[in-house]
């Protein structure tokens, strides 16, 4: 029981009302607060709403018991009259418009079991989402005596084909009790009634879809080959879009990497001229003042005139040192340019998304449902199902694929 001390049930009703799709509130009474958790697959075995003709008959059931007099309380039998009747050699004689047909067994001592056949082949397509399936059902159900003696949604699928149906009995095989919802021909009219809304709610192709990518899967591929294909489509696109923007920075690139060339040529073209410069300055200034002290005893006006020109080349020689000062800043500049497109070019990359997870993507499911005319039940009729009986009693399933 829920502990009155901790219960708020308005609280408790707002958080009910505020339940989406395929999310639970679980209230433990070992634990301190109610959890509300989300799931991807949930298993109900409620029928769902009734069916018009379900409800027809549950109405006419009532109806009858109400005026029916009280049946008799059941008469058990003995073990040796159920042993009689399952030892007898021959099916119940019904009506001719019941199909009867029998499992192929394996085994010994065989006791019949009845249960209400069908067999159907659907046809499930859709051109938009490249589906074309031609799919057999082969499914059996137990046969009660209540107001609804048949239901699809408790059926069986057979593991066999239709054309894998015997006809008659293995000889010496016993029979079941047989219920008297499958001695009525009618009944069978309404169960395949039944059996084709049953289909068409059931028998459809569940496809999933990614709106990220815009892809739906194929027939018949799960959802897990179709989470592999969708990760294989991101790490491609990724890739593209990575070659894409290192296209786009490599011209980008292309163009620093020519100007930085140019400035490392400048840089050595200005240095080897800074350096003749620097030389040949030195040269004419040791040699103005040379001829000065030792061609002759007074510095003549021609050798004022040399040491002037010998004064303005050690100006131009510092200008071309400058120069190459300057050459060598132009060049840093397009080194600094290269390494912040290169950091640009990364931050990008990085923010593509690198980090996709197929397993996490939240898939949408798409419903492929036939439609009334293009389901063909080929079969509904009394099956009869081989149990073998062992020393002990006990009977296990014999039939065989």
């Amino acid at each position: 029981g829920v502990r009155s001390e901790s219960f708020d049930r308005q609280k408790m009703e707002k958080t009910l009302a505020g339940l989406g799709k395929r999310r639970f509130l679980l209230h433990n009474v070992h634990e301190d607060a109610p959890v509300v958790f989300n799931t991807r697959w949930a298993m109900s075995y409620l029928a769902g709403p009734l069916t018009r003709e379900q409800i027809s008959a549950l109405c006419s059931a009532a109806k009858r018991q109400s005026a029916a007099p009280a049946p008799p309380p059941p008469v058990a039998r003995t073990s040796a009259q159920q042993s009689a009747q399952e030892s007898a050699g021959d099916a119940p004689v019904l009506a001719p418009g019941i199909h009867q047909v029998y499992l192929p067994a394996k085994g010994g001592n065989l006791v019949y079991y009845p249960r209400v056949i069908a067999a159907a082949e659907i046809a499930l397509s859709d051109s938009r989402l490249n589906v074309d399936e031609r799919r057999p059902v082969l499914v059996t159900a137990e046969i009660g005596d209540g107001p609804l003696p048949v239901d699809w949604d408790s059926s069986e699928i057979l593991p066999l084909a239709k054309d894998g149906l015997l006809d008659a009995p293995l000889p010496g095989a016993g029979f079941a009790e047989f219920p008297s919802a499958a001695a009525s021909e009618k009944n069978y009219r309404d169960w395949e009634k039944l059996l084709m809304q049953w289909l068409r709610k059931t028998q459809s192709v569940r496809l999933y879809s990614s709106s990220k990518y815009r892809m739906t899967s194929g027939s018949g591929e799960t959802e897990g080959q179709f989470r592999v294909r969708l990760q294989q489509l991101a790490n491609e696109k990724r890739d593209d879009a990575v070659d894409k923007l290192r296209k786009r920075y490599g011209s980008k690139a292309l163009v620093l990497e020519n100007r930085l060339l140019r400035s490392e040529q400048a840089i050595q073209r200005e240095q080897q001229q800074s350096t003749k410069k620097k030389l040949d300055t030195a040269v004419s200034l040791g040699t103005a003042i040379l001829g000065a002290l030792l061609g002759r005893k007074r510095l003549t006006s021609s050798t004022a005139s040399r040491v002037g020109t010998t004064i303005r080349s050690a100006g131009s020689a510092q200008k071309e040192a400058s120069d190459v000062a300057r050459a060598k800043e132009t060049a840093q500049k397009v080194r600094s340019d290269l390494e912040a497109l290169n950091a640009e070019l990364e931050r990008e990359i990085d923010a593509l998304e690198t980090a996709f997870d197929a397993q996490a993507e939240e898939l949408e499911e798409v419903l492929v449902k036939p439609k009334t005319t293009d389901i063909h039940i080929e079969l509904v009729g009394l099956a009869w199902l081989p149990y073998s009986r062992d020393t002990t009693g006990r009977l296990t399933p014999a039939w065989s694929a």
